[in-house]
């Protein structure tokens, strides 16, 4: 049986669910879409996108218009939105389907029929690189897929992922975008990826690319992934080559960033403050293995909870950025509850420390669970009921592990994406060490 939680557990579960909950709103597309819409064109809108958010951030440019428009968009299975004149198609995400891959061919088509008083507006969000996979001629759906699931599980960052998925793409790396010329490119783009740089989001299929063939090889040396004959020989060739920046195909293009993992955080910090705790945010670009970042994350929480250094309690750690897992394990993985998993047993049930990670578009890894929460007892709990944490962690069995405790965040789609959540609840038990009681 698993012990209950103490009486002190719904207020601080109530805070951090509440934090997340902000740093969603603060992305939502109808919040943040409208005040970034381009003028009338003289000829047609029309739009295109791809991602997470994408169907959302097609209503909400369909609730503000106030002219004609056209397009099709492509999201993830269930993120979809009810649009009247914006064509919706769903697709797998992580790993791309055949639907994705029509829904971008029929994007590639549509920009190509753009005319010089046109403005194609593209909305980009988190996760468009799998949904609209077009593979270059020569390497087949099934290539792409076989090379995504290796990159995946290989601990590469999110930015070599996008590295090699450009090189290996029809629509990617600036590709939209030249198709589209003459016609005005206005991209709206919510950023899930660390820096915020374009050419990560959605693997950049609106903005010029300074990476090369070589360096999609180089990564791939790198992190030991076989690819098929087909993948290598298009990058041995270079016939991988994504447009570059100064194309003048790029020329009538722009990229508006809309949404932040740094406006997210600071909507949670906002949040912890009207609670009362001081809030500090860690940063909005933290990667690394995501279980190392739970170690580190736990060795400055001891040292709060320990001497107030650096910062003095009771207060709230804030991140956010991307983490990676190298998948070992045959666990149900996700990178915010193997970060979550080892902060707690890195920490071992610290009193009066509260933390949660959670993918801000509702889906850890492959899991329909946005994360998990983590407790002053946790670790006594998982072993009162017959778990083995450090063997739950290198199974990479995070959502195993959480789900069993009844921990587990479950927020549904929230059809944005701002990347990994983090917050940790520091409260003041007792005097830090050397300190007068």
């Amino acid at each position: 049986m698993i012990s209950p939680p103490p009486s002190c557990v719904p207020d601080l579960r109530a805070l951090l669910r509440a934090m997340f909950d902000a740093a969603v709103a603060s992305a939502q597309p109808a919040l943040c879409v409208p005040p970034h819409l381009p003028e009338v064109p003289k000829g047609r809108l029309i739009v295109l996108g791809a991602g997470k958010a994408s169907a959302e951030m097609a209503r909400a440019v369909e609730a503000a218009w106030t002219g004609p428009l056209e397009g099709l968009v492509v999201t993830r299975y269930g993120y979809g939105a009810a649009c009247a004149h914006i064509e919706i198609v769903e697709a797998a995400h992580p790993v791309p389907d055949a639907a994705g891959e029509a829904a971008a061919r029929r994007m590639l088509d549509i920009a190509a029929g753009a005319g010089a008083d046109d403005t194609v507006l593209c909305l980009i969000s988190g996760g468009g690189s799998a949904l609209a996979a077009l593979p270059l001629d020569g390497v087949t759906l099934a290539d792409k897929q076989a090379v995504n699931r290796a990159l995946l599980a290989s601990g590469a960052t999110i930015s070599e992922i996008n590295c090699v998925r450009r090189h290996l793409s029809a629509i990617k790396g600036g590709r939209l975008a030249a198709a589209a010329h003459p016609a005005r490119v206005v991209s709206l783009v919510i950023s899930d990826v660390p820096g915020d740089d374009p050419r990560d989001i959605a693997s950049g299929p609106m903005v010029g690319d300074d990476t090369t063939c070589a360096d999609a090889l180089a990564i791939l040396a790198r992190h030991r992934i076989a690819v098929p004959a087909a993948v290598r020989d298009v990058l041995t060739s270079g016939r991988g080559e994504t447009v570059k920046p100064g194309d003048p195909r790029l020329a009538r293009s722009e990229v508006r960033i809309v949404a932040t993992p740094q406006r997210a955080l600071e909507a949670a910090a906002a949040v912890a403050r009207a609670a009362g705790f001081t809030p500090h945010i860690l940063g909005d670009a933290l990667e690394g293995e995501a279980r190392e970042v739970g170690t580190v994350t736990a060795g400055i929480v001891k040292q709060i909870v320990a001497r107030d250094q650096p910062f003095a309690a009771p207060c709230v750690l804030l991140s956010g950025g991307e983490t990676t897992v190298t998948v070992r394990g045959e666990g149900r993985g996700g990178r915010n509850v193997e970060f979550l998993l080892a902060l707690a047993i890195a920490l071992d049930d610290v009193p009066g420390v509260w933390a949660t990670a959670c993918d801000t578009d509702g889906v850890d890894g492959m899991e329909e669970i946005a994360g998990a929460i983590a407790t002053p007892t946790t670790i006594a709990r998982a072993r009162a009921a017959g778990l083995s944490p450090r063997a739950s962690l290198a199974a990479n069995d995070g959502h195993g592990f959480f789900g069993a405790l009844g921990d587990a965040v479950v927020s549904g789609p929230t059809r944005t994406n701002v990347n990994d959540f983090r917050a940790v609840i520091v409260t003041r038990a007792d005097p830090p060490q050397g300190s007068a009681s």
